[in-house]
């Protein structure tokens, strides 16, 4: 039984909520600030007899979810794409059919980050593996800085959208809709935004031609077909995987863990397998896993206080009673996420704000799934947004020489992409859901 508190409920929930961005600015990880001030208010409105259940039933349920399996099966397929070099030979075979196009090697980043995401749910393994390919060669062609590590941050956020993604995984988790239908539904906007990457190349060096000067080098059509063998791993893979959900055959565990054996296999056939690629992959799969479990258990926690708390409802009842329409407090949302972006990573950003947007969502009449993808999105330009943009520390660990702001600037034409594919599909919000409507189950 609930004993008597001092103070409402809902200022309980601000003062928690107020605690929790303090502390955050101390430096503690969100993971654990989450759990430690979920902890404190369920108990101030509770007990601390009824907290402790609460927190440590939350950890084992979210450590024993089955489907968050998911999660080090995806890392281990981007581990073991990365160690059989797929990401060079994606990059080679666009190299060759694009270079005559203004900023050919930039488009082909991008096309080779669109496609090495089909196999990698990690931006920030992404960014890393392309950057140390991409860059190199754009400088020796006299690219201009700006736009090589522009292109390359922006082309690692493809990871976070194109399955299989982990922000769609943690959304799944975080809001219990289809972890399969969410994957489905990022195919088509994935498809969207890497044009419009691919646009605002062209558009920059067709503004500025010194940007990415023409490669005079001609590459027969006989040869571009040949390169065209870099790829059949890659689209094999996604085949069985993405193919393998949409018609219902296998869920997305059972398709994470076919991936990842299918890329051993190819590793093993390469003969591309060491002790130090294996143990490095199934470390990093360990490290993610646990940092997303502790994240999400977070999370589940601090959601329940903001529930004792009535914050969620609160707020639901007031947006939903101003007279503007839903698609005005949708933007709202946006700026909000646009603004976090500047603070926080992806992941910690979803998961502190899902227990209060979510529900107001749902009050609006919004599609999950749609904003499923419409959040996921703001999550990727969280990755290029400064100060915080993940992607791009990334890109500066690659090229030390290249200054942090460089780096932010040149990626910055990239989120008025991000935001125009959000505005196309909310005007048209079938983009988004007609595949997974489509799907077997």
């Amino acid at each position: 039984m609930a004993r008597e508190v001092i103070v409402s409920p809902i200022t309980a929930g601000i003062i928690g909520s107020a605690l929790l961005v303090f502390l955050l600015f101390l430096g503690m990880p969100i993971a654990f600030v989450m759990l430690l001030v979920g902890f404190l208010g369920i108990g101030y409105l509770t007990s601390i007899g009824a907290a402790l259940p609460v927190v440590a039933k939350t950890v084992y349920e979210t450590a024993s979810y089955y489907p968050f399996t998911i999660i080090p099966l995806f890392i281990l397929m981007g581990g073991f794409a990365g160690n059989a070099g797929i990401t060079r030979e994606l990059y080679e075979t666009f190299d060759k059919w694009f270079r005559r196009l203004p900023g050919g090697l930039a488009i082909a980043t991008i096309a080779a980050c669109a496609f090495f995401a089909a196999l990698s749910g990690s931006s920030v393994a992404a960014s890393a593996a392309m950057g140390t390919i991409a860059i190199p060669e754009m400088r020796r062609f006299n690219y201009s800085p700006r736009l090589a590590v522009g292109a390359v941050a922006a082309g690692g956020t493809l990871s976070f959208l194109i399955p299989p993604s982990l922000g769609f995984v943690v959304y799944g988790m975080l809001t219990e809709q289809s972890i399969g239908k969410l994957f489905i539904s990022g195919i088509i906007p994935g498809i969207l935004l890497s044009f419009s990457f691919i646009a605002i190349i062209v558009w920059k060096v067709k503004m500025d031609p010194s940007l990415a000067p023409s490669n005079p080098e001609e590459v027969s059509f006989k040869e571009k077909v040949w390169t065209l063998s870099g790829i059949w791993e890659t689209m094999v893979v996604f085949f069985i995987v993405m193919g393998g959900i949409y018609l219902g055959f296998i869920n997305p565990t059972e398709a994470g863990a076919i991936g990842a054996s299918a890329l051993l296999v190819i590793i093993l056939l390469k003969r591309k397998l060491t002790l130090k690629n294996l143990s490095t992959s199934l470390f990093e799969a360990v490290r993610i896993s646990v940092l997303v479990l502790f994240l999400v258990a977070g999370a589940n926690v601090f959601s329940y206080f903001l529930a004792l708390s009535t914050i969620p409802m609160a707020v639901s009842s007031w947006m939903t009673d101003l007279q503007v329409s839903r698609y005005v407090i949708l933007a709202i949302i946006i700026l909000i996420y646009m603004m976090l972006g500047c603070f926080l990573d992806a992941i910690s950003m979803m998961v502190l704000t899902m227990p209060v947007i979510f529900p107001l969502i749902k009050t609006l009449g919004f599609d999950p799934i749609w904003f499923g993808v419409v959040c996921v999105m703001m999550m990727e330009a969280g990755l290029i947004t400064p100060p915080v943009g993940l992607n791009v520390y990334t890109i500066a660990g690659v090229a030390q020489d290249v200054p942090m702001q460089t780096i932010f600037r040149g990626a910055a034409p990239f989120l008025i992409s991000m935001l125009a594919v959000v505005i196309l599909i909310t005007l048209f919000p079938k983009m988004v859901l007609f595949l997974p409507s489509m799907m077997g189950r």
